[in-house]
């Protein structure tokens, strides 16, 4: 189990070991984590079936599951008043919690409203919505009736939306009337009511709202929680193969156009939920607090589908770093105790220029992980990171990874017990990851002249 594999890797000489097995014999490693970490319908009858040669990628074979009930049912069998979710709302010390008992029933209400506005098992449905516990239940419901969520930054601009919703040929896009972020209204339907203009695959907006302003609903338009209200609260999962396709997220076109990513069921799941664990340290009653949105692969696996498997409770970060002044990070630690904290390199430079004051303003005691994802960080901001946030105490995990990717594939931890960590330094590849330098045309590079990278 992972407790086992945590206690292992911070043995001494034991983590070379470790990663080397997991890297030589993956069958070994992972399918035991695999049977006694998730809730399987059946059981897989194949680890692992992969030839990086031809693309091909197979993991769990045979296995049946759906992932909504790893990141919910079984938390509810347990334990259903324990909070999955703290909604950091845009308005400073106005936070909602909700339990795994609540976010299953709106999921289940949600997924029988898409059921019954014609979403079945592979359709593609677009999520433009901010950072919310009805965008989380949102995912969760298209993974329970097998739907594929794709979830869209909502910051982009009508034609971006557009462009996405019509290479994912989505079926339905949800959305809130209004975003709030910063201090600001962010006019989310009528971003949405000039993109579908030209998406003819859409065939309802579901529609929701965030604020108490009305807006126009057109003949697409469905107000979402007036429908949710007459669902069941029960709606059972879908069975899904270990391949099937969980979610579609498009890369950020910072080197090109965007691309649509796949992930699948089970082996994404594992991975988000176990490089969460070991990767942040977290603990059972554990306040994880990432502050990516949902909009992107950080949001995706440290937000929702990493800490939910772990039955952890996330923090959902609705503002910015420095709405309404520069401690609104710090403020929001204090208040929630948020034991980890999750963040991009652009942020901590940002609030590094505002001074130490913001932060020594408020109580940090309960940090024990920093992480920085995203970009490089650069050794200034690592260093303030580490020593004026977490008082030179708290272990900082600088994470490399990618959409492509789902999970962290290099980070400082997990590691042999007080193992270096060097300042800006992601370090050591997680169990499984064989870190190689490659050239534009996919050879390996070796020795020390990294130019053609």
């Amino acid at each position: 189990n992972w407790g086992d594999v945590a206690a292992a890797a911070a043995q001494p000489g034991s983590y070379p070991a470790l990663s080397a097995q997991a890297a030589r014999e993956p069958a070994a490693f992972w399918g035991p984590l695999a049977r006694d970490t998730l809730v399987w319908d059946t059981p897989y009858h194949t680890v692992w079936d992969c030839d990086f040669s031809t693309g091909k990628i197979g993991w769990f074979l045979g296995g049946q599951l759906n992932v909504s009930v790893n990141c919910l049912d079984q938390h509810v069998r347990k334990s259903p008043e324990s909070v999955a979710l703290i909604w950091e709302r845009d308005e400073p010390g106005t936070e909602v919690r909700i339990t795994y008992r609540e976010l299953l029933e709106t999921t289940c209400r949600l997924a029988n409203t898409l059921k019954r506005h014609g979403v079945h098992r592979g359709d593609r449905v677009a999520i433009y919505m901010p950072v919310s516990p009805l965008a989380v239940a949102a995912m969760l419901a298209c993974a329970r009736i097998g739907a594929v969520h794709t979830v869209i930054f909502a910051g982009f601009s009508a034609e971006s939306l557009a462009g996405r919703i019509n290479d994912a040929k989505c079926k339905v896009v949800i959305t809130f009337n209004q975003g709030l972020r910063g201090g600001r209204v962010v006019e989310l339907k009528k971003i949405v009511d000039e993109a579908v203009k030209h998406c003819p695959t859409v065939q309802h907006v579901l529609v929701a709202h965030r604020t108490d302003n009305k807006v126009h609903m057109g003949d697409l338009d469905v107000p979402l929680e007036q429908e949710m209200a007459k669902e069941d609260p029960v709606c059972a999962p879908e069975s899904m193969g270990s391949e099937d396709m969980l979610f579609m997220l498009y890369t950020s076109g910072s080197t090109g156009m965007p691309k649509g990513i796949v992930h699948t069921q089970a082996g994404y799941l594992l991975y988000a939920a176990l490089t969460h664990k070991l990767v942040f340290d977290h603990q059972p009653g554990d306040i994880f607090g990432c502050v990516a949105d949902i909009g992107w692969i950080t949001g995706h696996s440290y937000v929702v589908y990493g800490p939910l498997c772990n039955g952890a409770t996330s923090v959902l970060f609705e503002s910015t770093p420095v709405y309404p002044n520069a401690g609104r990070y710090w403020e929001t630690v204090e208040r929630l105790k948020i034991n980890q904290f999750y963040g991009a390199p652009t942020a901590v430079r940002l609030l590094l220029k505002y001074g130490d004051a913001w932060v020594k303003k408020y109580d940090r005691s309960s940090l024990r992980t920093l992480g920085s994802v995203g970009e490089p960080i650069n050794c200034e901001a690592w260093e303030w990171l580490h020593r004026v946030v977490g008082d030179s105490r708290c272990t900082l995990v600088d994470t490399w990874w990618q959409t492509e990717t789902g999970g962290i594939c290099i980070a400082p931890r997990p590691s042999e017990e007080g193992a270096e960590i060097l300042p800006a330094m992601a370090m050591r590849p997680f169990f499984g990851i064989v870190p190689v330098l490659m050239d534009e045309k996919g050879s390996v590079v070796e020795g020390c002249n990294v130019s053609p990278v």
